[in-house]
């Protein structure tokens, strides 16, 4: 059967699934323009980046890279107190 010679019936059972698929469509890119979701993926993707910066795929813990981000908050707070005496 050519496109030329589909039924009405048909063209409107087109019609109606692409309106179906196009609702769902705009029903799924509302929802994720939510604020509430776009805030929750960006706090499951730091988590996961953080998950993936200090611990192993075996779940321990990176002690030397949780070590350098003490370090380097110590160094900070040291310098603000510091600056604080001289100041």
């Amino acid at each position: 059967m050519s496109q030329d010679a589909r039924s009405p019936r048909h063209i409107e059972a087109d019609i109606e699934a692409t309106r179906t698929r196009l609702a769902n469509t705009i029903d799924e890119l509302a929802y994720r323009a939510k604020p509430g979701v776009i805030a929750e993926r960006q706090k499951d993707a730091a988590v996961a980046k953080l998950q993936d910066t200090f611990m192993t795929p075996n779940g321990d813990v990176r002690l030397d890279r949780v070590a350098a981000v003490v370090v380097v908050v110590a160094a900070i707070v040291g310098l603000s107190i510091y600056r604080r005496v001289r100041g």
